[in-house]
């Protein structure tokens, strides 16, 4: 026979989904063919880097200058040893860079074929990809800025108020997010400060520093806008600045991958694809 506790306590009932609007269209299209453009911008660029694995600065470049950065190969016997040098220090990296498998062999080549578009080498064909994939991405990146900048989306979405700034909250965020704690009810309706920081980051700086120094690197445009080779040091430092921020972009998105796996992939892949993002009314009163 129950007792009185056990007749008087109920279970509580599970907390009800509710479902809000959290990407518009606009950001939710422009977002995917962000997702293909630097996909295919990486490959191609990798393949194109393959002609002159190695990067100076300033306005020099020969064969002879000294290098900042290079992805070599060197030959051993009979085996062909690749290598990533940056200053001075030297790494081993047989088998992903500097050599790598070619029809079953080991051979001399910066980034592996798998990773370049085309596979084999061809510089001709690499540039044809990441010029057209260049300016389509330019293009979407105008459509996303004017429609952010006019609907509101910078202002209300993106921009970080005094309170998402100050240095306690920045702290705590930063020990939620290294514990996997990650933003819950009404808090999950808007960014958090390290995503609008992180957002405005490569907004704001390294796209236009990537876009600015591949145009840099066009004698073309040289020709009619020289004072870009002043602005970023002459065209091998504009090599340069396009390598670091494409990693750096490469970077973010690991960062941006991971914490949508993390944080709940089906719920994030269906806010981006759909526009709606679920939370329970129990997390909406915490």
């Amino acid at each position: 026979m129950a007792s009185i506790e056990q007749i008087g306590t109920a279970p509580p009932p599970p907390p009800a989904k509710i479902f809000i609007r959290r990407h518009s269209v606009v950001t939710r299209i422009t977002h995917w063919i962000n997702v293909l453009c630097l996909t295919l911008l990486l490959m191609s660029g990798m393949q194109i880097f393959n002609a002159d694995p190695q990067l100076h600065w300033g306005n020099y470049g020969a064969v002879e200058d000294p290098s900042w950065f290079e992805i070599a190969s060197n030959q051993d016997g009979d085996n062909v040893i690749g290598t990533v040098r940056i200053g001075r220090l030297s790494i081993t990296t047989t088998g992903l860079l500097g050599a790598s498998a070619v029809d079953g062999e080991m051979a001399p080549r910066a980034f592996p074929a798998w990773a370049t578009i085309p596979s084999f080498q061809d510089l001709a064909a690499g540039r044809r990809w990441h010029f057209f994939f260049a300016w389509l991405f330019v293009i979407n990146g105008f459509v996303y800025f004017a429609y952010s900048l006019i609907g509101g989306h910078f202002r209300r979405d993106l921009a970080p108020t005094a309170q998402d700034i100050a240095p306690r909250n920045i702290w705590h965020e930063i020990k939620d997010h290294a514990r996997l704690r990650f933003p819950k009810g009404d808090n999950a309706r808007r960014y958090n400060a390290l995503q609008k920081l992180a957002y405005l980051i490569v907004i704001f700086i390294l796209l236009p520093l990537m876009i600015g120094s591949g145009l840099t690197m066009s004698p073309a445009i040289d020709a009619g806008y020289p004072f870009l080779l002043d602005i970023f040091g002459g065209r091998q430092s504009a090599r340069g600045i396009h390598f670091i921020t494409a990693w750096s972009l490469v970077l973010f998105v690991i960062v941006h991958v991971a914490m949508v796996f993390l944080s709940g992939l089906w719920n994030n892949m269906r806010s981006m694809v759909t526009g709606r993002y679920s939370i329970t009314n129990e997390e909406t009163d915490r």
